[in-house]
């Protein structure tokens, strides 16, 4: 048992994915290691993404799957190719007793205030029930989209039904069956909610603001013989996974769109949706940078929703009319097909906002929807949202926050310049969500328990980005999205900075093939862009 102010190497908060591996590798290191979680029990963001429908959108077997420990990766057997959310849960719960780190972990406890001490050359922290521990290093396991959005709208509190969230759902059954339900949203959350709430629910109304881009998933059963073949030499696929592009399954012979013929542009794209996944984004070398192209595939997803929706006018609002590719496409599993039935029905926020949440239902500007239950699917605030929750401020009171005014600053994504002995694996100046999220969460801790060893043997007590490389890597950054037609249409990975218009693209744009290596030769040259002290 813990006594107040007790000590630490290093605290790794959250336990999800990239928590529970980083205490076992820190500990592994040979650091006395504290954990801290909010949430009752380990899953991190899939502790709290229980709600209907709910699974990863990438293949489990190779782009959702530990890779530093072939016992782990052979000890568990995916039961589809996009894990659901109880699957991903119960797996985090294996491997947390499998590593021995459920022990590590002090559950319930949310920090609320971590303060740089650069006498001392510690962060000290404070949780929401008033533990205090200090601790040599700070480790932000708590990804990029885990603190909701709060819900907008005024008058929720009038509201005498019943309301949830999402991304917080709650930990008992929630009854939808022969009810009036509204579902506010249609991110992934949303899509993946919708056709499971119609099957049962009397009434549902679907409340959009903003149209995506929806493909079928194809989800079934794991490929097993890929998981084999990854298994026999689990090293070596892991070397290669840090060595590909941003590129699914499938898109590795892709050529430019006009390379193609018009016959050969149709076949492709329909063998792409036969198949499922990601991969519509990526169908042309040159989808994400030339418009051309890009409405090539745009149109032909455009035309399947058409096919698949039998109201003309639903189909209509259903189509997005930005670029595709260009905000995260969307893996669906009957979504479309619900506006088929008579008792779902879509609400267009652009025609009709939302005004404001009665009594009874939701006020939109032309009228009054009454329902029982309202499901806010709204997303998360992105990058910074468990940082800023979490009360980070160094020796001179800023936050993170305060030094991204203009955009992501950074060294790796790892590290903000004036934050000593701080680490946000997996953040923007990073491949991040764009990336195999796990994987970069291997690669983001092992850097840092080598950073500490280098440290120990050198007699450096802190470590800290400078603002000269975190200029230099955010330039970097910057380069390879230059020609994306995503940095030029707004969605949560693109900063715009209000007073000159610029926009900075957040995410390292090329993949983890370009940013691996970079990050490597840094690294050998003497640390690039870190001070030590």
């Amino acid at each position: 048992m813990d006594t107040p102010g007790d000590s630490y190497d290093i605290t790794v908060v959250g336990a999800g994915f990239g928590g529970l591996y980083a205490a076992h590798r820190f500990r592994e290191a040979g650091l006395r290691v504290l954990g801290l979680e909010g949430a009752p029990g380990v899953g991190g963001v899939w502790y709290h993404n229980g709600y209907p429908g709910s699974r990863v959108d990438t293949d489990s077997v190779d782009m959702y799957s530990y890779l530093f420990s072939r016992d782990i990766y052979e000890g568990w057997q995916w039961q589809e190719r996009y894990a659901a959310q109880p699957e991903l849960l119960e797996h985090l719960n294996w491997v947390a007793d499998r590593l021995d780190v459920r022990q590590l972990f002090r559950f319930n406890h949310w920090l609320r205030a971590a303060n740089w001490c650069s006498e001392e050359q510690c962060w000290q922290l404070t949780t929401d029930g008033g533990s205090q521990f200090t601790t040599r290093f700070l480790v932000m396991c708590t990804g990029n989209l885990s603190v909701p959005k709060a819900v907008p709208f005024p008058g929720i509190e009038r509201f005498r039904g019943e309301w949830v969230q999402t991304n917080r759902w709650p930990q008992r059954e929630v009854n939808w069956d022969g009810r009036r339900v509204a579902i506010v949203g249609t991110g992934s959350s949303g899509v993946q909610a919708t056709p499971v709430v119609a099957r049962s629910a009397r009434e549902l109304y679907v409340f959009q603001r903003t149209p995506h881009y929806g493909v079928p998933a194809r989800n079934g059963p794991p490929d097993r013989e890929k998981a084999g073949r990854i298994a026999e030499d689990l090293a070596q696929f892991k070397e290669a996974m840090l060595a590909r592009p941003t590129l699914p399954t499938g898109q590795e012979d892709r050529r430019p769109a006009m390379a193609y013929s018009r016959e050969e542009q149709l076949a492709r794209m329909e063998r792409q949706w036969a198949f499922g996944g990601h991969g519509m984004a990526y169908v042309f070398e040159d989808i994400g940078v030339d418009r051309e192209a890009n409405a090539v595939a745009a149109e032909f997803v455009r035309d399947k929703i058409r096919q698949r929706v039998k109201d003309p006018a639903t189909a209509e609002k259903l189509c997005p009319d930005y670029p595709i590719g260009t905000r995260r496409l969307i893996l669906e599993i009957d979504y479309y097909e619900s506006f088929n039935q008579d008792h779902v029905a879509l609400v267009d926020m652009r025609e009709s906002p939302i005004e404001e949440i009665t009594a009874t239902g939701i006020r939109t500007r032309d009228r009054h929807y009454e329902v029982d239950l309202i499901i806010f699917a709204l997303g998360f605030q992105p990058f910074l949202g468990a940082i800023d929750q979490a009360g980070v401020r160094n020796a001179q009171g800023q936050t993170p926050r305060d030094l991204w005014s203009r955009g992501p600053n950074t060294m790796f994504g790892l590290m903000t310049p004036g934050f000593p002995n701080f680490f946000h694996p997996t953040n923007a100046g990073s491949p991040s969500v764009l990336g195999p999220l796990i994987l970069e969460n291997e690669f983001h801790c092992d850097w840092i328990a080598d950073c500490i060893d280098h440290m120990n043997a050198a007699g450096h007590r802190v470590v800290e980005a400078t603002a000269e490389g975190a200029a230099i890597w955010g330039e970097k950054s910057a380069a390879v999205a230059e020609r994306m037609l995503r940095r030029q249409v707004d969605n949560y990975m693109v900063h715009v900075n209000a007073d000159d218009g610029t926009r900075v693209f957040q995410p390292w744009g090329a993949g983890m093939a370009t940013y691996v290596p970079e990050v490597r030769a840094m690294t050998a040259d003497n640390y690039r862009g870190f001070a030590f002290r």
